[in-house]
């Protein structure tokens, strides 16, 4: 399978570069699916894992969208709850207030003697006569302060029904979002796949021996680096959401899981640092907005390391320049050196 990692000493993979050429990614693709007719040869596979790569990586830049829509989405609903109880109890009480000018208006009338700003109230629509509010400083007494009262509300309930409109038709588009950047995951993965089957069963091989080399090779480098590790946590929080997400080391990639059993990059970040009591935002966009930035000089283990230019994809330092990650579909959660990826920023918690 395909791999964040640098290749040594090499330089970059084709999914570090993949931030940069998204654009360029449908072409790719195209052409790789144009030549998978024909059996690739050694250097065959090579391309088709750098296409992978790039696939990946979109994807995973897909997927924090959905994650970060689905916030929004849950956001928005609460938001959207709230106001709809709001509108309801101000209908009622306009209904209440409604019916109380009408009783004093119907007991007027019985008596002969209805105050002139009731029978101009009333011999029209009640909403078209509150918007004639010049008229009501011409009435005294209890039935002013009535018609001022339904006025007032009536203005809040007409705010709040416009403001709950409008929230409806943003969770319409957020609804159309999330839809769109799961059918991207969907489409880059399922390109991701057909590359893959492209590929004949011995290169198939060679590509996840690649992978498992590189996964070993990360993981011996992390248990020298960690050995006698002296670096002190950022907190105390810092250090038990480090030990969590270390805890789940070897669990698998899937997007949009934020655990136990299962995680994307910012899931694993979100689900560790719930750990320690304290509730990240969802997606590696928004962590890079949840504590101070520090260069990476200073980084300490469990701040955030956010990597690449759009900040897709988010690991935590664990320590003599290595982070624990969950990488990308296929993989599994472990630990890379820092300087695998681009890095972004790195956020003190």
């Amino acid at each position: 399978m395909a791999s964040h990692r640098r290749s040594r000493p090499a330089g970059p993979t084709a999914l570090s570069r993949a931030a940069a050429t998204v654009v360029a990614a449908g072409a790719a693709v195209l052409a790789a699916q144009q030549s998978a007719a024909a059996a690739p040869g050694p250097s065959g596979a090579g391309t088709v894992r750098q296409q992978v790569d790039s696939l990946y990586a979109q994807a995973e830049a897909a997927g924090q969208q959905y994650d970060g829509a689905q916030e929004q989405q849950r956001e928005l609903q609460r938001r959207s709850a709230e106001l709809q109880q709001r509108v309801a109890a101000e209908q009622e009480q306009i209904n209440q207030l409604t019916q109380a000018v009408g009783a004093v208006a119907a007991a007027q009338y019985a008596s002969g003697d209805m105050d002139p700003v009731l029978r101009l109230a009333f011999s029209a629509h009640p909403e078209d006569y509150l918007r004639q509010a010049a008229m009501l400083d011409q009435a005294g007494g209890a039935v002013a302060q009535d018609l001022r009262q339904l006025e007032e509300a009536q203005h809040r309930l007409d705010a709040d029904r416009a403001a709950a409109e409008a929230q409806l038709r943003q969770l319409e588009r957020l609804r159309q979002r999330i839809a769109g950047s799961k059918a991207e995951i969907q489409r880059r993965l399922g390109r991701a796949q057909a590359l893959l089957g492209s590929l004949t069963a011995p290169q198939r091989a060679q590509i996840q021996q690649q992978e498992e080399e590189q996964a070993a090779a990360a993981q011996s480098l992390a248990q020298q680096a960690l050995s006698g590790l002296l670096d002190v946590p950022a907190s105390a929080r810092a250090g038990l959401a480090l030990r969590a997400a270390e805890s789940r080391l070897g669990s698998p990639y899937v997007y949009g899981a934020t655990g136990p059993h299962a995680f994307d990059c910012s899931g694993l970040m979100y689900w560790s640092w719930q750990q320690a009591g304290v509730t990240l935002p969802r997606t590696a966009a928004g962590q890079a907005s949840a504590g101070r930035r520090v260069p990476l000089s200073q980084a300490r283990p469990g701040d955030l390391v956010i990597f690449y230019g759009d900040m897709h994809h988010v690991g935590m330092y664990a320590g003599n320049g290595m982070v624990i990650h969950a990488p990308y579909p296929g993989a599994r959660v472990r630990y890379e050196s820092v300087r695998d990826m681009p890095v972004n920023t790195v956020v003190r918690v």
